[in-house]
């Protein structure tokens, strides 16, 4: 495929100039795209959109419009400046375009000088420098590139350059100059100076942190529950999506309903008629040609969710009936799902207060009044009911517990329990981040502070000496008043972000959960009929315990540190810290009879191996008179994607075992 290419200029009409041409050469008007200032901010979004995503559009040129807040690594990894900007810290504005986080390729660029000139060789030279600056420094040279011209600037090293280039003493002393400014030894220093902190972490934090970032990991919902949901839905509207490469699809068209709502939502870029790639896991984004990582926050997703709720949101408040079938238990429960969030002292523009942080809580009821939180996502677990199962359990749906007050019980477990643990997560880790904010904020800007206070008292001596100054010193006792009015503003700023404080729950839905032990009571049909489904409760729990006693035995063996989290809900049973490198391991026990056939994995077990296939272990227990046999390890077990109304997936015990090995 044709690569994209971005090229920048200074004058608007070298822009023109350039897109007359080279869409001349292509023979494609379609295929050259502008930004520039007067280019409005629609048709400017539609631009950047098109580059990155359509392979008809192969080339934009922009001038400094494009310089700043333009995301373009999507689309190519090729950039000629065309023209050199007089201020050289534009470059990596220009290049940050294209090499910036996302970028996949190799980028590469182009300056152009124009030869056998004066001021082309003075540019040149700087050029050489910055380069041979860049690769002793691993790129910071660019990180204070605009201080370095402080007191130098480059427009009138280029203007003597152009007045006085012909003499060969003129020429060296320019040289000289660049050769003087772009100094590795006080790039360092100036580098040094701008860290934000030479603060370092324990090796404690490391590992909590890398625990933390562990576990969101394995359960994450992108990509797989967000690429079932993605598909369902967006073929549900009318779209056409095709698989193409191994994670990798084609939308040959969007429905007219998503773009319309775009138009309406939309904030970033716009949403397209096709899409050449799309992939919901980022390991696949490279290829030819790059796939758009869908994933929240992309238009069209954002879009297609926002009709999703349009039509189906008023189902969450009328309430469903769904069945748990892995839970023996003969009472149903009632699932409410609250939205709880946090906020600090600072306001938006509508006047409401500022979100720092939001959850979706889910709160599981019992006929006695009893709550308990029902962990991340138990409605992955729950398949919805049939007209069948419905009529064998209409009088649990009519039930009298269901028409008392169940929101207010849910409502006040919440406030006791949930809202201040989140808002004790929350405070905890907000502090911290504003603490050390404030604390390098006050030490940079009373630094700025003294400094232009001393300049200026330097600048009124030499003014009553009579001496000339490039800045006066009213001008630098105006830049310590700003700096002490920013200090002040940036303070006030801080401490509204300390006034961290919970807001009320907010009850968003509610689901009955019929449990398999009451279906399997009333005589179900549709009620899966396997082996350990049938076991006796109570055996069955037996079973549970010498499963996960021997998991825990043979992990504590290979020299790790498991911890039992079953009752968490997570999608595994342990969590094992590797005794050499602290990663964790996520263990998820079965336990079955020695002649069971059959096991069942839920929805979130399911989705905890996909998201940490290298950690995650299934590990099988067979028991055989009342003793457990050595656990098998099993790892990689799904290939394939799962559907998004799959809540459960049976597998065969032999097959598994035959796909396994020994914990050691």
């Amino acid at each position: 495929m044709r690569r994209k290419v971005l090229i920048f200029t200074e004058p608007k009409d070298t822009l023109e100039f350039l897109q007359a041409k080279i869409a001349a050469h292509v023979g494609d008007p379609s295929a050259v795209v502008v930004i520039h200032g007067g280019v409005a901010r629609e048709a400017r979004r539609a631009a950047i959109a098109a580059f990155n995503s359509d392979p008809t559009v192969r080339v934009m040129i922009a001038n400094d419009a494009a310089g700043e807040g333009v995301n373009l690594q999507r689309g190519a990894h090729l950039m000629v400046n065309y023209d050199l900007p007089w201020n050289p810290n534009r470059l990596e504005q220009r290049f940050g375009r294209i090499h910036r986080i996302g970028q996949t390729e190799v980028c590469h660029l182009w300056n152009l000088c124009a030869a056998n000139t004066r001021e082309g060789e003075v540019y040149r030279r700087l050029l050489e420098k910055l380069e041979e600056a860049r690769a002793a420094l691993g790129g910071k040279v660019y990180d204070v590139l605009g201080e370095l011209f402080e007191g130098h600037a480059l427009r009138d090293l280029l203007v003597d350059a152009i007045r006085y280039g012909d003499r060969p003493e003129k020429k060296a002393e320019l040289f000289e100059k660049v050769e003087g400014v772009v100094d590795v030894e006080a790039i360092e220093r100036l580098v040094a100076e701008r860290k934000l902190t030479t603060e370092g972490m324990t090796s404690a934090s490391v590992a909590e942190i890398r625990e933390q970032m562990e576990r969101a990991q394995a359960r994450r919902l992108q990509p797989h529950f967000i690429g079932a949901f993605f598909r369902e839905a967006f073929s549900m509207l009318g779209g056409r999506i095709s698989a193409r490469e191994a994670g990798r699809f084609e939308i040959l068209r969007v429905p007219s309903i998503l773009k319309e709502r775009d138009r309406l939502i939309g904030r970033a870029d716009p949403v397209l008629d096709r899409y050449a790639r799309i992939t919901f896991d980022k390991a696949f984004i490279p290829g030819q040609p790059q796939a758009e990582l869908m994933a929240p926050g992309h238009p069209l997703l954002e879009a297609l969710v926002d009709v999703v709720l349009e039509r189906f949101q008023p189902l969450l408040q009328q309430g469903a009936v769904l069945v748990d079938e892995a839970d023996e238990r003969e009472a149903p429960r009632l699932l409410v799902y609250l939205e709880h969030a946090v906020k600090d002292g600072r306001v938006v523009r509508s006047g409401e207060p500022r979100t720092v942080s939001q959850r979706l809580q889910f709160i599981l009821l019992g006929q006695d009044g009893q709550a308990e939180d029902g962990g991340p996502a138990p409605y992955l677990d729950c398949r919805p009911i049939t007209a069948e199962e419905r009529d064998l359990i209409r009088d649990a749906l009519t039930a009298p517990w269901l028409a008392g007050n169940v929101e207010e019980q849910a409502l006040s477990y919440a406030i006791r329990e949930l809202v201040p643990q989140h808002l004790n997560e929350v405070r905890r880790r907000r502090l911290a981040e504003i603490d050390k904010v404030e604390r390098e904020v006050r030490a940079r800007l009373n630094r700025e502070i003294n400094y232009w206070d001393g300049r200026a008292a330097r600048l009124r001596e030499e003014e009553r000496a009579g001496k000339e100054q490039r800045i006066n010193a009213q001008n630098a006792e105006a830049n310590a008043s700003r700096l002490v009015e920013r200090l002040h503003k940036r303070q006030s700023e801080l401490d509204k972000e300390r006034q961290i404080a919970a807001l009320p729950p907010v009850l968003k839905g509610a689901a009955l959960i019929i449990p398999g032990g009451l279906l399997k009571a009333k005589g179900a049909q549709e009620h899966r009929r396997m082996d350990f489904v049938n076991e006796d409760p109570l055996a069955r729990a037996e079973s549970e315990r010498i499963s996960m006693e021997a998991v825990m035995a043979a992990e504590r063996a290979l020299g790790h540190f498991p911890r039992d989290v079953a009752l968490e809900k997570k999608g595994w049973d342990i969590e094992s810290r590797h005794g050499e490198t602290g990663h964790l391991r996520f263990i998820e026990v079965k336990g079955r009879h020695a002649d069971g056939r059959d096991l069942i994995l839920t929805k979130n077990e399911i989705l905890a191996s996909l998201n940490a296939s290298e950690q995650f272990i299934l590990a099988i227990v067979q028991i055989e008179n009342g003793f457990a046999r050595e656990p098998v390890y099993v790892r990689n077990f799904f290939d394939r994607e799962l559907g998004f109304g799959e809540t459960a997936v049976v597998f065969s015990v032999n097959d598994l075992i035959s796909l396994g090995a020994s914990p050691t």
